[in-house]
């Protein structure tokens, strides 16, 4: 899984003029689903996400996570997270999951952070949306589960 994790102080996200999720302080989560992932992956992904110590403290230092600052999580589905440009200029999406995978293991995400003890907002899978937000910072980070297990460079 791949996702793009923005620190927000208000998010939302609309489909056809109504929004259908909204948060004020927390992530803005845009996640992209390949071929290897499984629900396993989700899981630890959740995790990671909700762990991250990217909110300051009160001696203005990021040392505080989602739940320490009453946050919340607004995912919303993005295959174009695994388009591929390295050739010509039209993406290739091949390494993006079929939608039936993406959608239940997006659910699955979306599920795994409820279970953490925190709200989650969601897109609509699938749909043309219209995604807000202030990003606060601007903090963004780019996860990429395939990459978690490689050691940190010296």
């Amino acid at each position: 899984m791949r996702a793009v994790v923005q620190r927000v102080s208000r998010a939302s996200v609309a489909v056809d003029g109504e929004t259908v999720g909204a948060i004020d302080c927390g992530f803005l989560v845009l996640l992209g689903v390949t071929h290897s992932d499984d629900p396993a992956t989700a899981d630890r992904l959740a995790a990671k996400i909700c762990a991250l110590r990217v909110f300051e403290d009160g001696d203005a230092k990021m040392n505080l996570a989602l739940a320490e600052v009453g946050g919340a999580v607004l995912a919303v589905s993005q295959f174009t997270l695994y388009g591929d440009v390295r050739r010509g200029r039209r993406p290739s999406f091949a390494d993006a999951a079929p939608p039936e995978a993406a959608r239940a293991l997006y659910e699955r995400f979306c599920e795994a952070v409820g279970a953490l003890g925190l709200r989650c907002e969601r897109g609509v899978f699938g749909a043309h949306m219209v995604v807000t937000l202030v990003n606060d910072g601007p903090v963004t980070l780019i996860i990429d589960t395939e990459e978690l297990d490689r050691p940190r460079r010296a």
